[in-house]
């Protein structure tokens, strides 16, 4: 029986929760620490979510560690300078012969720009597909391609320069060239001979494809030639991350 006049014991408490709570404790400020640390005082969920300003953030963060990279190169280049040993000297000579072809000197003189811009947003055809309204990786291929088919002595993208191991990729309406985020308009430029490059594009069947859909969905296509086109020198990576040896 139950005695009216005497208060409910307190229930008692499993040993299993009375451990688990502090323990539990404990883990959500670890946690509370190492995002505190890894947002480095900034909010993880920031509010800026449209397109335009998150590519712009990204830009600056690889300008930001190509910086970094620029610099620890500059150093290793001034300590090895200061080695003294033939053998250095020689294999120091040789590669300097490399870095021009290889595209690591500044390049510049006469040449085209060549613009690509996605079509108007008001272009629509029943049953169109939207994909034919956009510049791909293929086009800006196709146009880079040309000018090197063309007889150019460096070719850029972005301002960026562009050699035999770049890769450029597209993502969603956006363009990766060496981990920066890039949106239309796409300037490809290239250095050589202005009749030789204009040469190039016309032999090129891509190149004539994209003219047609140009023509017909409004695309963006402009092609000038310029006095003098400045190709900076290649300052990324030369590594083959996703080659194949064929047999």
């Amino acid at each position: 029986m139950t005695d009216p006049d005497r208060e409910p014991a307190t229930p008692r408490t499993p040993l299993s929760w009375r451990v688990a709570v502090p323990v539990t404790t404990a883990l959500a400020g670890v946690l509370f620490v190492t995002s505190a640390i890894s947002s480095e005082g900034n909010d993880l969920r920031q509010e800026t979510t449209d397109l335009p300003t998150l590519v712009e953030q990204r830009r600056e963060k690889v300008a930001s560690a190509q910086q970094t990279v620029d610099d620890l190169s500059a150093q290793i280049a001034s300590l090895t300078d200061e080695v003294d040993n033939a053998e250095v000297s020689k294999a120091r000579k040789e590669t300097r012969s490399l870095r021009a072809p290889a595209g690591f000197t500044e390049v510049s003189g006469p040449g085209l720009r060549v613009t690509l811009e996605d079509a108007p947003r008001d272009v629509d055809e029943p049953g169109l597909d939207p994909n034919l309204l956009v510049v791909h990786q293929q086009d800006i291929q196709a146009f880079v391609n040309a000018l090197w088919e063309g007889g150019a002595t460096a070719v850029t993208l972005q301002g960026q320069r562009l050699i035999s191991t770049t890769g450029i990729k597209c993502v969603g309406n956006t363009v990766i060239l060496n981990g920066v985020p890039y949106s239309p308009p796409y300037i490809i430029e290239g250095v050589g001979s202005v009749d030789g490059l204009y040469a190039g594009l016309s032999r090129s069947g891509a190149v004539q494809t994209y003219r047609d859909y140009a023509e017909r969905y409004q695309l963006g296509l402009t092609i000038s030639p310029k006095d003098e086109v400045v190709a900076p020198a290649y300052s990324g990576s030369v590594d083959l991350q996703y080659a194949k040896r064929l047999d």
